[in-house]
């Protein structure tokens, strides 16, 4: 079995930072893909950002040059930096992750249970 834990969210005012993280554990050959997404009240889940196993990043218009995704591979963790926040960034953050658990395995997707990031003065 497969877990991603995310943390890292909480209040920050507008033009403040903050860096969530995501801890993936159970059983892991290979991560893949990791990604963010986030799910404001009375909207859709978007992407935010993601990040290939190759390095290969790609970002939500909306936080271009604003957040930054990266990843440890030694530790099984995924963190977005955000910069810059803005009250529209306010939303239950989720990390998502591509895994494969064996060196036969399919990839599977797995996600986080999600934090709360709220941006407000």
């Amino acid at each position: 079995q497969v877990q991603l834990v995310e943390s890292g969210g909480g209040l920050v005012q507008p033009g403040g930072s903050l860096r969530l993280s995501c801890a993936a554990s159970g059983s892991i050959f290979s991560i893949y893909h990791m990604a963010w997404y986030r799910q404001a009240p009375g909207k859709q889940r978007e992407l935010v950002a993601t990040l290939t196993s190759s390095g290969i990043t790609k970002y939500a218009d909306s936080v271009k040059d604003r957040f930054t995704i990266s990843r440890d591979n030694a530790k099984k963790m995924a963190h977005l930096q955000m910069n810059s926040l803005k009250p529209e960034d306010t939303a239950v953050y989720y990390c998502n992750a591509g895994i494969m658990s064996g060196p036969a395995s399919d990839t599977r997707w797995y996600w986080g249970q999600g934090t709360q990031v709220t941006v407000s003065s």
